[in-house]
């Protein structure tokens, strides 16, 4: 059976189709461009022929994978077949480098593949900071320094977007709601290898010269730019296709398949949180798909959406990403505000104090997000009457997401705490995205926000938000349910030492810059005042403490799941959620018998009723 597989559909064929594919529309391209488009001949570059490559690539790497195969052979008038691969093999490794429909394999193939793709931008964070060692430019020319700042900002940005729905949604949304599946298998497998191709077409802008547009990809600088540019553009693109789909498969399935009982005020908050985002994925990813389809149609096709010379607009472009872009930073808040109200009632065995509100918390961020996004162009010569509205609604959106932290230290409040790994990520998502909130406010105002914007205050707030925010809950989440995804648990002093290096590290690192900022050091900039060398210098120091600290987290991964293999016992931290249930590792078909749920998810500390005896005379 392996070797059918290794010689079948797979990941090694998936390449071959892919450079295949690749270099047939390079070729179609050329064609192209030789016979109709001889304005490419003037500029030096064909942009045809390289969104032909990756469209062809893709289609060969999806094809290679195994993709259109049911699809064909329903046309063809066959019997659908099941893609339950691990019924036959269900410990192969093989199953994580192909196409697979079971959630759990998804789920993992997500973590790991996110995973490598946020290394490589994490990577890029250290050049960056290294180039700013000092004032001058150091190593990279201004070029090569604005490369690797889209990069480390677009990979970052595009990955993370599925960075928990993807792993840690696809592989316990079922088994939090009762399901044994997701409600499409085929679309959820779909999702997770377009994201990989898209990583692999953004990791290639380094050989057509990078981008020189942050991971924003401003107008009109977007259609000036070389060849690099159209990596970013499909990369955005592949990420806004995958995330709408990946969203609609997480919706029908709560909607859908949820268990006997499991009433929307039983669900788990964690879910709710993939609910709030889901709709937000649905409603802002195809805003993204066509603002970067009309940069392509000016890039390709000459059109002028977003060209003033030719009656379209840069503020066009602007309003539109922005329509998509702040509700993304959402799309990567909310899950993390799931899973720390997930683990908070574990970790202090009592109930998710405020269920309610923290339900309305998150649905209200997710509708005023779509109601702040023209914040962002408060300096861009907007009209000025628009200001007050969009300063009032941004800082009214600090209401619902306040209800969050409410929750939150209502549970801990008088709580019996564990402090084991996962709780230390919660508590320290409060500090710094209550950090990140407040600071916050100095970009919401529009007086303080013309002294702030586009400065490094900007950058150590956004940081704040989302690596204090998303990627601490992250490493959470890691280390709360991995074992439960692997049968394998990982070492907590490791852990400890991890959380707690990470911790202060990454307040060293980004503390200093509020005040590079307000000093008036702008972003994406390679060279700075003589004076700002200092602030600089410890903040590229301690982010390589963090870099350091990832690489312990990396240690203890590898160490744990490939030499020492200690099993984890089948619900480690003492949950009542339904995913800690079923036995480690869990079975393909998840559940033998479909649950009923007759109880509110977080019964921590909460002493069964006392049975009521029965009336005298009645029989026993």
């Amino acid at each position: 059976m392996r070797l059918r597989r290794l010689l079948g559909f797979n990941l090694l064929l998936a390449v071959v189709l892919a450079a295949a594919g690749y270099y047939l529309g390079w070729w179609l391209g050329h064609q192209v461009n030789a016979k109709s488009l001889d304005y490419f001949g003037d500029t030096g570059q064909n942009d045809v022929a390289l969104f032909l490559a990756y469209l062809l690539g893709v289609a060969g790497f999806l094809a290679g994978l195994g993709f259109f195969n049911y699809p064909f052979s329903r046309i063809a008038g066959r019997p659908a077949t099941v893609d339950h691969d691990e019924t036959v093999d269900p410990r192969g490794w093989t199953r994580y480098i192909g196409y697979s429909t079971d959630h759990k394999v998804v789920g993992l193939q997500y973590l790991i593949g996110i995973g490598f793709f946020v290394f490589f931008g994490a990577v890029n964070a250290m050049l960056i900071r290294f180039e700013l060692l000092r004032p001058q430019p150091n190593v990279f020319g201004s070029g090569q320094y604005l490369t690797l700042v889209g990069l480390h900002g677009t990979m970052m940005m595009g990955m993370m977007t599925s960075g928990i729905l993807g792993p840690f949604g696809s592989y316990f949304l079922p088994l939090m709601i009762g399901a044994r599946r997701l409600a499409f298998p085929r679309v959820e497998a779909f999702t997770f290898w377009l994201l990989m191709a898209g990583g692999l077409i953004l990791s290639s802008t380094v050989f057509y010269g990078g981008f020189p547009t942050g991971w924003t990809g401003y107008a009109p600088l977007n259609d000036q730019a070389n060849m690099g540019m159209d990596a970013y553009i499909a990369f955005f693109a592949l990420v806004g296709i995958s995330m709408t789909l990946l969203a609609f498969n997480m919706l029908a399935t709560v909607f859908m398949m949820r268990a006997p009982g499991l009433t929307w005020g039983r669900l788990p908050i964690f879910v709710w949180s993939i609910v709030a985002t889901a709709g937000l994925n649905v409603l802002a990813a195809p805003v993204l798909i066509t603002t970067l389809v009309m940069v392509a149609l000016d890039r390709t096709a000459q059109t002028g959406f977003y060209l003033s010379t030719q009656g379209g607009s840069q503020f066009l472009y602007e309003n539109l990403f922005w329509f998509f872009g702040h509700p993304e930073v959402y799309i990567l808040a909310i899950p993390g505000f799931g899973i720390v109200l997930e683990l908070l009632p574990v970790f202090s065995r009592k109930p998710l104090w405020g269920y309610r509100l923290a339900v309305a918390g998150m649905l209200g961020v997710a509708l005023l997000s779509f109601f702040v996004w023209q914040h962002h162009l408060f300096v861009s010569g907007m009209n000025a009457d628009l200001r007050p509205f969009y300063m009032l609604s941004t800082e009214l959106i600090s209401i619902p997401t306040g209800f969050i932290f409410v929750c939150a230290m209502g549970t801990i409040w008088r709580g019996r705490l564990r402090y084991d790994v996962p709780m230390l990520f919660c508590l320290g998502w409060i500090f710094n995205f209550l950090i990140g909130g407040l600071s916050g406010v100095f970009l919401s105002d529009v007086p303080s926000d013309v002294t702030t914007h586009g400065s490094f205050f900007s950058l150590a707030h956004f940081h704040y938000t989302v690596v204090g925010g998303l990627i601490f809950t992250f490493f959470a989440a890691v280390y709360y349910w991995l074992p439960k995804m692997t049968g394998v648990e990982l070492n907590q002093r490791l852990g400890k030492i991890h959380f707690w290096i990470m911790f202060v590290a990454f307040n060293s690192t980004f503390a200093p810059l509020f005040a590079v900022g307000f000093l008036g050091q702008p972003r994406r900039v390679v060279t700075y005042p003589g004076n700002l060398q200092f602030l600089n210098d410890w903040a590229s120091v301690s982010a390589f403490v963090l870099g350091l600290s990832i690489l312990i987290f990396l240690t203890n991964l590898v160490w744990s799941l490939a030499f020492k293999r200690s099993p984890a016992a089948a619900n480690p931290w003492g949950s009542k959620s339904l995913e800690f249930q079923v036995p480690t590792p869990v079975p393909v078909y998840d559940f033998e018998r479909i649950p009923v749920i007759d109880s509110d998810p977080y019964p921590y500390g909460v002493e069964p009723a006392p049975r009521v005896p029965a009336p005298a005379g009645a029989p026993g």
